[in-house]
Formats: structure tokens, sequence, C-alpha cells
């Protein structure tokens, strides 16, 4: 009888000592998070602060971690130096056609390379993954001649253009259509479908998880690209945000208060093309595990 009793009584403290452990566990975790989370959220928070305050509290000591009352003095302040509303639309329509055109070049390309045989099909795709190993600095001054060549300079179609076929972009979706089943296309071929409706009817609306990533990365490229807008604009009712903003970096006075609004203000969209996105993001980027 004793030794049953000892035995429990072990039991007892084993399963005890293991729950104080997996407690411990937890709350060891959740701190890590939390920690992690505050740094995560820290500099935007710093930007709100730096937006609301003027120039000269950016920098104090100790530092002022308190949002302040400056915002519509900064926000006038920036509007009278590079005219909000117009950078604003050129952002938003660069960034916006852009990504219904490299969406329709990227995944046609992915498409065909996912399910089309012929010859070639995979030496292409290595083509389009080794030219993501080229800087992208290194194609300015032949986009810039190329541009020029044709007139095309300080226009929309220069800022969207040269990169509708972004490797990245091709080599998600392929990833995602190579998870498609082959044989629901085969079947609707055999039931008289053309390619083109196998493609708008069948293909894509089964793939806008995919589509909403791509989307994502797509527009956070455009609407963060500085060095193509800064070469290919030549006068400033054709700036868009990022160069907007460096045109405030004064060599004497940097006002850092302008600044921060402008970076508030240039963050929002992106912040709201994520949130209306995100329940597809995950599934996106893990489509391909499915095969």
């Amino acid at each position: 009888m004793n030794t049953v009793q000892n035995v429990t009584t072990k039991q007892v403290v084993v399963q005890t000592k293991r729950k104080r452990k997996g407690l411990l566990g937890k709350v060891g975790m959740y701190v890590l998070l939390g920690i992690f989370t505050i740094i995560s959220i820290f500099p935007f928070y710093w930007m709100l602060v730096g937006a609301t305050n003027h120039s000269s509290k950016m920098f104090t000591s100790p530092p002022t971690l308190i949002p302040g009352g400056e915002f519509m003095t900064n926000l006038t302040n920036l509007n009278d130096s590079i005219g909000i509303a117009r950078v604003l639309f050129n952002s938003l329509v660069v960034s916006g056609l852009y990504v219904v055109a490299a969406l329709a070049v990227c995944t046609t390309a992915a498409y065909a390379l996912a399910k089309f045989e012929f010859k070639g099909r995979n030496a292409i795709f290595i083509v389009f993954l080794l030219s993501m190993m080229i800087p992208y600095q290194a194609t300015i001054i032949p986009l810039f001649q190329l541009m020029s060549d044709l007139d095309l300079l300080n226009t929309y179609f220069a800022l969207i253009a040269p990169q509708l076929c972004y490797p990245f972009a091709i080599f998600l979706m392929r990833q995602n259509f190579l998870a498609f089943p082959t044989e629901l296309l085969e079947s609707a071929r055999l039931d008289g479908a053309g390619e083109f409706r196998i493609f708008f009817t069948i293909v894509l609306p089964s793939m806008k998880p995919a589509i909403a990533a791509t989307s994502i990365f797509l527009f956070m490229t455009q609407w963060n690209n500085f060095m193509w807008p800064l070469v290919a604009t030549t006068s400033s009712d054709m700036y868009t945000f990022p160069v907007a903003l460096s045109s405030l970096m004064g060599l004497s006075m940097i006002d850092y208060g302008q600044v921060m609004t402008g970076v508030t203000l240039a963050t929002i969209p992106i912040i709201i093309v994520f949130l209306a996105l995100q329940k597809h993001f995950i599934s996106g980027m893990l489509g391909s595990a499915l095969k």
C-alpha cells in the first residue's frame, strides 16, 4: 500500500514540475515576443511622435516620447514644400498601374512556365532566377539611355515599364501554379474550353491568395522605389513620395517635422493595402507547399 502511495506521490510531483516548466516556458515566450513587438513597433511610434512635434524636439535629451500638437503645422509646411496632393496622385497612379500591368505579365509568364511543356522551359526559368542576382543599380544607365532615346523620360510609362517583368513575382506565381492540379486543365480541354478561358475562369479564381501576396510585394516595390524615379523624372510635377521626401533633405538644415509627417503619409497606403489583403497573404506565400 505504501509503495503504491509513494509511486502516486512521485507521479504528482513529476506532473507538477512539468506544469511549472510549461508555465515558465510560456511566460518566457510571451515576454520575448513582447520585447520583439515593442522593438518592431517603436520606429513607427517614433515616426508619429516626430510628425506631431517641432523639429527641434527630435533630438532632445532626454528624448521626447509624447506626441505634440504640431501635426497640422508640419502638414502645412510639407504641402508648401512638395505639394502633397500631386505627389500622392503620382505615387498612387504609378503604383496602381504597375501592380495591374505587372500582374498581367508575371501571372501569364508563370502559368506558361508551370503548365506548358516546351523546349527550353527550364532554361528560361533559370535565366529569370539568375536575373535576380544582377544589381538593380547596374541597369539604371542602360534604362536611362533607352528612355532618353525614345523620348519617354518624365512620363508615367518610363516609371512603370522597366520593372513589369519582375522575376520574384514570376517565381512566386510559378510555384503556386505548380500546385494546381493538371488533371483539371486536361479535363477542361477535353470539354472544349480554350486556353484563355481555362486561365481566366478556372485557374486564376483559385489563385487569389497567391495574387494577393504578389500584389503586396509589387505594390511595396513600386511605392518605395527611389533610384529609378529619381533618374527618370526631370520635374517636380512627376515626383513620387520617395523622391519628393528626399528633396526635403537640405545641406544646411533639415526640418525633421516635415520629413516625419511625409514618411507617415507615405506609410499609410502600404498599411491599407496589407490590411486589405492580409487574410490571403500567408496562404499565398505557402501555396507552393501544397504540391
